[in-house]
């Protein structure tokens, strides 16, 4: 199936000053025909409502986030079996520290003590060792577009066998 979109442009009219404007936000080409009107060639959608970030990096910052609770899980299992006065430190700290924003979690958990500083440099490695060496990239390209499937598949279904008995009682 191709991904391509192929609009007129005096239907776009409005586009004109955005295409002018900032190239990068539009991923099309232009092309012009014999004809006066042109052609607009998409090679992906166009996302509206995200400001100057793309799609792409709100997921960046999501997953950023989520490292970060991977690493502290890592670390509490480390130092559950080898250290467990460290172990005990990190789990109170985490009672009184929400691990929603990784960054805000780690600049607190340095400026918490010396000794709080030393596991805050552990989570940042094990986070940047973590995303560099140990995360299926590929897997979850392919888990993601499984569950979409999946889940599309599964709505549709679902409408279809409640609309066809709908349409049999009546």
């Amino acid at each position: 199936m191709d991904t391509s979109s192929i609009l007129p442009l005096p239907q776009l009219s409005f586009l004109s000053l955005r295409l002018n404007r900032n190239k990068a936000s539009w991923p099309c080409n232009l092309q012009r025909s014999s004809r006066s009107t042109g052609t607009i060639h998409c090679q992906k959608m166009y996302v509206p409502g995200f400001g100057e970030a793309l799609p792409e990096a709100k997921g960046a910052k999501h997953l950023h986030n989520f490292f970060t609770y991977i690493a502290v899980r890592i670390i509490t299992a480390q130092l559950q079996s080898y250290n467990p006065e460290a172990y005990k430190e990190l789990m109170e700290f985490l009672e009184r520290h929400p691990l929603n924003d990784g960054d805000k979690f780690c600049a607190d958990l340095m400026r918490e003590s010396s000794r709080h500083k030393g596991l805050a440099l552990r989570v940042l490695e094990v986070r940047s060792a973590y995303c560099k060496r140990d995360f299926e990239w590929d897997n979850l390209k392919r888990l993601a577009i499984k569950t979409v499937d999946e889940s599309n598949t599964r709505l549709m279904r679902d409408y279809v066998l409640e609309t066809s008995h709908a349409e049999k009682e009546k």
